[in-house]
């Protein structure tokens, strides 16, 4: 069982369980992504509800993102979930590079909806340790703005 870790600098972190079954191509590209720690700036999303988004900083982009088939998919995330989403450059009108990004829904109620629509996502992980804790820290991004937010793999204890 593959796991990873979402943790703000000063704040509280969260664990997150792959769904290898459920998205094994999602899971082994930002598995492998992942192999080095990093570091992005978190967002609170505009349109999603309770969800945070973050770029893969261009280290990290070890993988062909058309590589990613649909898997797991859905458009109502719930508590927890993690997403996948790639924009190609120039898909969407006054946006024209691309985006790399990974999502975490803090609470119910989320949808993926933005300025195209409806936007199937693939679910690659849920948050299974710390949620209420790193879900206060996401909904005060709202006030406080953009904070650093560290993804890591979990490396099982032996």
């Amino acid at each position: 069982m593959k796991q990873i870790s979402l943790s703000y600098k000063d704040g509280p972190a969260a664990i997150a369980t792959l769904h290898e079954k459920q998205a094994p191509v999602t899971c082994d590209l930002l598995w492998a992504a992942l192999e080095t720690p990093v570091t992005v700036t978190a967002f609170h999303a505009m349109f999603a509800g309770p969800e945070i988004m973050t770029g893969l900083p261009p280290a990290a982009q070890t993988f062909d993102p058309s590589a990613i088939p649909a898997e797991n998919q859905t458009c109502f995330p719930g508590a927890g979930d993690v997403l996948w989403y790639f924009q190609a450059e120039n898909q969407m009108r006054g946006l024209s590079g691309e985006l790399w990004e990974i999502g975490a829904f803090y609470g119910d109620g989320g949808r993926i909806f933005g300025p195209l629509g409806w936007t199937p996502c693939n679910i690659w992980a849920r948050i299974t340790e710390g949620l209420d804790e790193f879900a206060r820290a996401c909904a005060e991004l709202r006030i406080t703005g953009a904070q650093p937010l560290t993804y890591s793999r979990i490396t099982p204890a032996l």
